[in-house]
């Protein structure tokens, strides 16, 4: 465990701007319509469908890929883009949103285009597996941590009221979600058998303090700033960007946590509708340079480019047990275990 101590700004009217800005953020990131996407002579357009925490990164990224384009080829790129929770996007693409490129919260969205014949099933084959972003679900607590958060543990309590999204709609969710049950079998093997039911039973025990389940991870973090919950469950990028923009948290990492690993692909039926494979590529495969991945570590991300990560690991904690998805199995079997329709994660709101 590793608790991280913030200055302290103005909470409420930072939460407020939040939200306001969260309500415009929603009102500009519907699904753009590809007939009112027009390019002109020496241009063309990328439509970007992406996850909402990977916005403000892409902000600064976008713009220096658009310059190294313009200047290798003397074509100007424009982006049209699309910024929603995770499984909501996965879902609009697979609806008929043309996307040309999706950056998604996990590799189980970009399966659900794959199915759909719209991404290479052979998406994976990419540097890094196909992804280009890393982190770690971690608690984020008012400052100085007035509740004594130290681990997951601490979410059990009677005293203390907890924040996630929706697993339905948010990717980042899922990963919360991993993380907690994750937790609860590390703590089962600790007592001398790795116990699925012990894990459920933590899962609910933690479930039953949740405030409110919303649409997305910033949606979460909208709240969490207004006001609402004493502990957060989220990605360590997003407090290690809030927190990079003045506003007060506590970070607490704790003992047993999960890696989170986020995918980008080409949805390549449509990129080659429009006329944008190569440069749709080119883009996908810029999001894992030396460039853009320095830029995702300034909004908080764990790299995947090596010499990157060389250079910025020190920044990060290394909790002991630290788990990636294929501890629960790899998401074939997580679907399965947690998010069918008889899985832990239903019989845990179902009360089964």
């Amino acid at each position: 465990m590793r608790i991280l101590n913030m200055k302290r700004t103005s909470f409420l009217l930072v939460g407020m701007a939040l939200l306001f800005s969260f309500f415009m953020a929603g009102c500009a990131s519907d699904p753009p319509d590809r007939e009112e996407v027009i390019s002109r002579a020496g241009e063309r357009t990328i439509v970007l469908g992406a996850y909402s925490v990977a916005r403000d990164a892409l902000s600064e990224i976008i713009p220096a890929f658009q310059a190294q384009w313009k200047e290798q080829t003397g074509e100007t790129i424009r982006f049209q883009e699309s910024y929603e929770a995770s499984g909501t996007q996965a879902r609009a693409i697979t609806g008929g949103f043309e996307a040309d490129v999706t950056l998604l919260a996990m590799e189980g969205d970009v399966d659900k285009l794959v199915r759909e014949g719209l991404v290479d099933p052979e998406w994976k084959s990419q540097p890094y597996n196909g992804m280009v972003t890393r982190s770690i679900v971690v608690l984020g607590t008012r400052e100085g941590n007035p509740k004594g958060i130290r681990d997951f543990d601490d979410l059990t309590r009677s005293d203390v009221k907890v924040l996630y999204p929706n697993p339905k709609t948010s990717g980042g969710a899922q990963w919360d979600i991993n993380a907690i049950y994750g937790a609860g079998l590390k703590q089962s093997e600790e007592n001398g058998k790795r116990d699925p039911a012990e894990a459920k039973a933590f899962l609910e025990a933690v479930h039953r303090n949740v405030e409110s389940l919303d649409k997305s991870g910033r949606a979460s973090m909208a709240a969490f700033e207004y006001g609402v919950g004493d502990v957060i469950v989220t990605y360590e990028n997003e407090l290690l960007a809030r927190i990079a923009q003045g506003v007060q948290y506590d970070i607490v990492v704790p003992q047993h946590t999960m890696l989170i690993e986020n995918p980008a692909a080409v949805v390549e039926r449509f990129a080659e509708k429009h006329g944008t494979l190569d440069v749709s590529a080119a883009f996908v495969e810029y999001l894992r340079t030396p460039e853009a991945q320095s830029i995702f570590v300034k909004y908080g991300f764990r790299p995947v480019e090596e010499s990157v990560y060389e250079q910025t690991k020190d920044q990060f904690s290394n909790p002991p047990g630290l788990f990636d998805i294929e501890y629960l199995g790899g998401w074939d079997q997580v679907r399965e275990t947690l998010y069918s329709k008889r899985g832990v994660w239903y019989q845990v709101l179902a009360g089964l």
